[in-house]
């Protein structure tokens, strides 16, 4: 009798802000699970999401940038991390990089590491990207060093091949069922976040709030959630609001479609924009 072998293995994405990490994260789950945006410093916190595909099981945990990637938090999950998918951006490599890639060795000493050189498709000349793979590979023993574009996808099968091929041979850690360690609410005020950061853009600053003040289903089984924007500054509440309303309404609407689509129900949303007490 023969048994299928299972497969399981831990992949945590590392970088700086802003390099295209969360990004990268929602292709390999082929789920939308972690938000992206331009602005600095949008995932908050530590995402794991599980990806199952028959006797393959992947564990891949978003991290927020270089200043909290690498504590041993992961929402009191304790997973030990089998692979390191080390982002950077395709412009340059600096001293953070170097800097980042020190402690990325000392502290996952013997852990394999894939670098992916993201937004090639930003790259105006291909050939500056054969010479910058070239000077990086003196870096460290690079597992394998990838070009991709999380944007458009490009390499992105590549990379889904090149991982399942380094992932241990082991019993399966969650449900197959399992996606993601958020829950519902948690989602929705990540949507709500991002919805406010692509469409307000640079006017208001990163560390704004939301907190989801009311989430229940109706009698006639619509999620009613009610969503509380805190901000420091009373200028920032008419930014957010617009002129008669008319941003923060583009932001419900928008954060109602993607809200929808992933609770799979009807949504009735209202946002309210106060001030922080804190």
């Amino acid at each position: 009798m023969n048994l299928k072998k299972n497969y399981c293995g831990c992949v945590t994405i590392l970088g700086a802000t802003n390099v295209g990490k969360s990004t990268i994260f929602n292709k390999l789950i082929e789920k939308k699970i972690s938000i992206t945006s331009k602005k600095k410093h949008t995932t908050e916190k530590k995402i794991i999401g599980v990806k199952t595909d028959k006797n393959y099981q992947i564990i891949y945990i978003d991290n927020p940038g270089i200043k909290n990637s690498l504590n041993n938090s992961t929402n009191k999950i304790k997973l030990k991390v089998n692979l390191i998918l080390f982002v950077v951006d395709n412009l340059f490599w600096n001293k953070e990089n170097d800097f980042f890639l020190k402690l990325i060795l000392k502290k996952y000493k013997n852990v394999p590491i894939i670098l992916i050189i993201n937004k090639i498709d930003k790259l105006p000349n291909k050939n500056i990207l054969l010479k910058k793979i070239f000077i990086i590979k003196n870096k460290t023993n690079f597992k394998e060093i990838i070009p991709i574009s999380a944007k458009k996808e490009n390499n992105i099968l590549v990379l889904k091949k090149i991982i399942k091929n380094l992932i241990p041979q082991s019993e399966h850690i969650f449900n197959k069922k399992y996606i993601t360690n958020n829950n519902k609410i948690f989602i929705c005020t990540e949507i709500i976040r991002e919805k406010l950061f692509r469409n307000l853009g640079e006017e208001i600053p990163y560390f704004i709030k939301v907190i989801i003040d009311s989430f229940k289903k109706n009698k006639n089984n619509i999620y009613e959630i009610q969503a509380i924007i805190l901000i420091k500054k009373y200028r920032h509440k008419k930014i957010i609001l617009g002129h008669k309303g008319n941003k923060i309404k583009i932001c419900s609407i928008s954060s109602r479609i993607s809200i929808e689509k992933i609770l799979k129900n009807k949504v009735n949303l209202k946002l309210w924009v106060k001030n922080d007490p804190q």
